[in-house]
């Protein structure tokens, strides 16, 4: 069995290794005689289906073995990869199937060729492909049928030829392409395989991955399969992944057809039957399988399909819809699509009713994307501001609009976060910061980028230097400082950066607090970074100890500032010149 492979280079201990590519002869061919019989593949369990013998399993995990060694040069991979395809010859379905085989195959196959790749497969789809069911359906013969396909990708460069080159090469180039056609063939009798089964390839739990992995390669190298229709349901939640596969990668490369496919499928989803007078689609966006579906149809959807959505659908139904458990995801992703379009007013001024409720529910990627997309629209800042001014309890009295800041990021009302009750009035005692949750930071980012911040930079001037560095010091808070800051003017930045004077070294230490610091630091004007720099000379040797503050050092150039200062001045110049230059190209 193993005579072309060599037995003694494979098994670990033993006698002295030969060399792989020796030439065995006469001993080779009897040893193969030897194994030949112990080489048949034997019925075992799992209902009679034929299984490798134990003496085949051990040779393929040594041969994964000896795949992990590497090899020294390209002849011999290619005679390594050429002996085991020829043990694999005549057993390729048994060797896919079995789990140390498939892994082993899996490999060979990235270092075959596309002739080795085109001729495994046709073996395991035999003459008409029939076969190519039943592998890919399997646990492991699907993985293998997965690594065969992503081959494709070499088929190209075999297929392309280089006009400057002699006619024997050339002659050459039409052997290769000719040899490479066998996988060409192969994967479109694969393509006609799933065709024709479509249903039981795209509702198979491994079945389904082959079918996604043959879209990819289709949308990339061969072309548009045949266009079929066939009794499948996209609201399967296996082959709903199928569907979600297929429009992504046509939208990507054939747009037009992406577009048709939306359409169809959405009058498939609207067309099903539902209670009278019920939109079939609202009860599709409760179920997990096809609410992802329906998102990604939205994300990848066209201006009329999301109006004629939302008016024939979903209007009036958007707040219960964003506080059920599932379908405030598509809820999300449909106010996000919606932002560069009019259409998103309509959304905003229904979902804006029912904002508490979906803070009570604690559905708070609805509140932050309708945040964000009044941010990229331009449009309802005001009200959104008011909206959750309202909803934080901190709009009236007046007094309480400074205390925004802390409520947004940790995502509670006025009296839970200060413990206090609504009769005690604008009374509030001082509370550190110390919860700032993941939403809450994404909140207050998206309203930084509104055209009116004032009350959040108000809010943040009431902070304490502290609860800056708390801030700083955050994943999540920082953030929200960084947008602050490098959103605002000159001026206002040095307002929030004269508050944080005394706490350089320790954001300097701290991982999250460094990166911060440098974000600053970038677009920080020239005396703004020597007031920085001043603080942090002071303490060179904790900033060079330090794992990361040694990068501030070096970042900032602080060793030029304390002894060669004129020459930092000039760097700093330089610098924000070209960060001025840069900004404004982008304009």
């Amino acid at each position: 069995m193993l005579a072309k492979v060599g037995e003694a280079e494979l098994q670990k201990g033993g006698a002295k290794k030969r060399k792989l590519m020796a030439e065995d002869g006469e001993r080779g061919e009897q040893k193969k005689r030897h194994y030949e019989e112990k080489k048949r593949p034997k019925a075992r369990g799992d209902g009679g289906r034929n299984r490798l013998d134990a003496l085949s399993v051990g040779y393929f995990r040594r041969v994964g073995e000896r795949l992990s060694e590497g090899f020294e040069d390209d002849e011999e991979r290619e005679m390594f990869v050429k002996n085991v395809l020829t043990e694999v010859k005549g057993k390729a379905s048994l060797v896919a199937t079995d789990q140390t085989g498939s892994i082993t195959l899996e490999r060979l196959l990235q270092l075959s060729s596309p002739e080795q790749v085109g001729e495994v497969l046709a073996e395991l789809g035999g003459e008409s492909g029939s076969g190519f069911k039943e592998v890919s359906c399997d646990r492991c013969g699907g993985h293998v049928v997965e690594s065969a396909l992503r081959q494709m990708s070499r088929w190209e460069e075999f297929s392309q030829k280089d006009p400057s080159k002699s006619s024997e090469d050339a002659d050459d180039d039409d052997e290769e392409e000719e040899s490479s056609g066998v996988l060409e063939t192969q994967v479109l009798l694969l393509s006609q395989a799933v065709r024709e089964n479509s249903a039981e390839f795209i509702r198979h739990i491994h079945g389904t991955h082959v079918v996604r992995t043959l879209l990819h390669v289709l949308g990339g190298c061969v072309g548009p399969p045949r266009t079929e229709t066939h009794p499948v349901s996209v609201t399967d939640a296996i082959s709903s992944t199928v569907f979600q596969t297929m429009l992504t990668v046509c939208h990507r490369k054939r747009p037009k057809l992406c577009k048709q496919l939306l359409k169809r499928t959405m009058e498939y989803l609207t067309s099903r039957s539902s209670a009278p007078g019920v939109s079939p689609l609202l009860v599709f966006l409760k179920d997990q399988a096809s609410s992802r579906l329906i998102e990604t149809i939205i994300q990848l959807a066209h201006l009329s399909l999301l109006r004629d959505l939302y008016k024939n659908h979903l209007k009036g139904s958007l707040v219960d819809l964003a506080l059920h458990p599932i379908a405030n995801f598509p809820i999300q992703r449909l106010t996000a699509a919606s932002a560069k379009y009019k259409l998103f007013l309509k959304l905003f001024d229904e979902m804006i009713q029912g904002m508490e409720a979906v803070l009570a529910a604690g559905h708070m990627g609805v509140i932050v994307q309708l945040a964000e997309s009044c941010a990229e629209s331009g449009e309802r800042q005001d009200e959104m501001m008011r909206c959750l001014l309202n909803a934080f309890h901190c709009a009236e009295p007046g007094s309480r609009h400074v205390c925004c800041l802390p409520l947004f990021m940790s995502l509670l009302t006025y009296e839970v976060y200060y413990q206090s009750d609504t009769t005690e009035g604008s009374t509030q005692k001082e509370v550190p910061l110390t919860s700032i949750c993941y939403h809450g930071s994404r909140l207050v980012q998206a309203l930084a980028k509104f055209k009116e911040r004032s009350h959040l930079l108000s809010s943040l001037r009431t902070l304490s230097p502290s609860d800056l560095l708390t801030m700083a010091c955050n994943s999540f808070g920082s953030h929200v400082l960084q947008a602050l800051i490098t959103t605002s003017s000159d001026k206002g930045r040095g307002k929030i950066l004269k508050r944080l004077e005394g706490q350089y070294l320790q954001m300097a230490c701290s991982k999250v607090g460094s990166r911060m610091l440098e974000a600053v630091w970038n677009c920080a004007s020239l005396s703004q970074r020597q007031s920085i720099a001043q603080e942090l000379v002071s303490s060179e040797s904790k900033l060079r100890s330090d794992q990361f503050a040694r990068h501030v050092w070096a970042k900032f150039a602080l060793s030029h500032f304390a002894h060669r200062r004129a020459h930092w001045q000039e760097i700093q110049t330089g610098e924000s010149k070209k960060r001025k230059l840069f900004s404004d190209f982008l304009e």
